[in-house]
C-alpha cells in the first residue's frame, strides 16, 4: 500500500488529488490518503444543491462548496473532521458499489484505539450506536475509489445549521436529533488525542508494515493544480450539475398576504418563474418574470436583479427584501 500526503487543507485540491490518481497517475498498489479540510460542505454527485444547503448560510460562514464525484448525501467537514481514500488498482470485467473490503481496515483501527466501532451494513461506522463516519465510493475505467468522512472533534452545530435548508424551529430541532443520531469519536476513545496524533496512529495501523510513502512530484502538483480549477473549484462543475428542479414555495408575510412562487432551476439558472396570491399592489409580475429569467439561483444575484427594477417592491406591505425571501 501506498501513502500520499495531500498537504492541503482545500476540498478542491483533495479531490483532484483524488481524480489524478484514479484516472492519469496510476499505481499497481493500493492507494491510501488521510486528509481534511477547512469548513466545506461536500455535495453527492446526483445531488440538487439548491434542496441539499442553506447556499447564502454557507456563504456568510465562508463554508465551501464542492461536488464530489461519488454518490451519496451532503458532508459537512472542517477542521475537526478527517477524511480518508482508498484507491484500488483492480479491474474487473463487472465492477460493482462494495464497502465492507474498505470499511474494515478503518473499523479495525478504530477499535485498536479504544473505540467499539462497527460497520451498519450500508455506509455507516457506528460507534456506541452512533454515526461517526459516512462513506461513499465510486468505480472508473475498473478502478475503485472509496472515501469516507470520520467526525472527530467536528462543529456539530454549524453542520447541521449549513446543511439544513428549513426554518430556524426545524433547524433547533435538526441539533437535537443529530445530537441523538452522530457522535464525535475523540467522546468514546480511553485517553485524550490531538488531531494529529490520531491521523499519525490511524495511518500506521491501514499502513502496517507493508505500507511506503509516494511524495507528490513538482509535475504533479501541476497536473493536480490543473484538475482543480477545471473540475472541482467551478461553479459550473458545482451549480451546473445540479438536476433540473421545480421549486414550489408558499411564504406567508404579515400585513401583505400569502405569496406563491413557482420556480423551475436548471443548470444553476431560473428557468421559469410564476408568481401567484392574494396580495394587494400595482406589482407587474410580467416585469419580474422577464427580469429573473435565465438569473443565477442565488439570493445575492436575484437581489441585484430585482434592484434594477422600477418598482421592485410594490406590493402593499412587503419590503424589496421580503421578496427575495418569497423566491427562496
Amino acid at each position: 500500500m501506498l501513502y500520499i500526503e495531500s498537504g492541503s487543507n482545500s476540498p478542491y485540491y483533495n479531490f483532484a488529488l483524488e481524480y489524478y490518481l484514479m484516472t492519469e497517475k496510476l499505481f499497481d498498489d493500493m492507494v491510501f490518503l488521510f486528509w481534511r479540510t477547512t469548513p466545506t460542505l461536500m455535495v453527492g454527485k446526483f445531488q440538487n444543491t439548491y434542496s441539499e444547503i442553506d447556499l447564502d448560510y454557507a456563504r456568510s460562514r465562508k463554508i465551501q462548496l464542492v461536488r464530489r464525484l461519488s454518490g451519496g448525501g451532503t458532508i459537512y467537514t472542517d477542521m475537526g473532521s478527517w477524511q480518508f481514500t482508498f484507491i484500488s488498482p483492480n479491474r474487473t470485467s463487472s465492477p460493482s458499489i462494495e464497502f465492507t473490503g474498505f470499511i474494515q481496515p478503518i473499523v479495525a483501527a478504530v477499535r485498536d484505539l479504544g473505540a467499539d466501532a462497527s460497520f451498519n451494513g450500508r455506509n455507516d461506522l457506528v460507534v456506541s450506536g452512533k454515526k461517526f463516519s459516512g462513506n461513499a465510493q465510486y468505480i472508473k475505467n475498473g478502478r475503485t475509489l472509496h472515501h469516507g468522512s470520520i467526525l472527530f472533534d467536528t462543529n456539530l452545530e454549524e453542520m447541521v445549521r449549513a446543511s439544513t435548508v428549513d426554518p430556524q424551529k426545524v433547524i433547533s430541532k435538526g441539533i437535537k436529533s443529530v445530537r441523538d443520531r452522530v457522535t464525535n469519536l475523540k467522546e468514546h476513545l480511553p485517553r485524550p488525542l490531538s488531531m494529529e496524533e490520531f491521523k499519525a496512529i490511524m495511518i500506521d495501523r491501514i499502513l502496517g508494515n507493508d505500507g511506503t510513502e509516494y511524495i507528490l512530484t513538482t509535475e504533479d502538483q501541476k497536473r493536480i493544480l490543473l484538475i482543480r480549477q477545471e473540475q472541482f473549484d467551478n461553479p459550473q462543475k458545482i451549480f451546473g450539475a445540479n438536476p433540473r428542479c421545480q421549486l414550489h414555495l408558499k411564504k406567508y408575510f404579515p400585513g401583505a398576504g400569502t405569496i406563491h412562487s413557482h420556480i423551475d432551476v436548471e443548470k444553476g439558472q431560473i428557468r421559469q418563474l410564476h408568481i401567484f396570491g392574494d396580495f394587494f399592489g400595482d406589482i407587474d409580475l410580467e416585469e419580474i418574470r422577464s427580469c429573473l429569467l435565465l438569473c443565477p439561483y442565488t439570493k445575492e444575484e436575484v437581489r441585484k436583479r430585482l434592484q434594477s427594477l422600477s418598482s421592485p417592491s410594490a406590493i402593499y406591505g412587503l419590503t424589496k427584501e421580503d421578496l427575495v425571501a418569497a423566491l427562496f
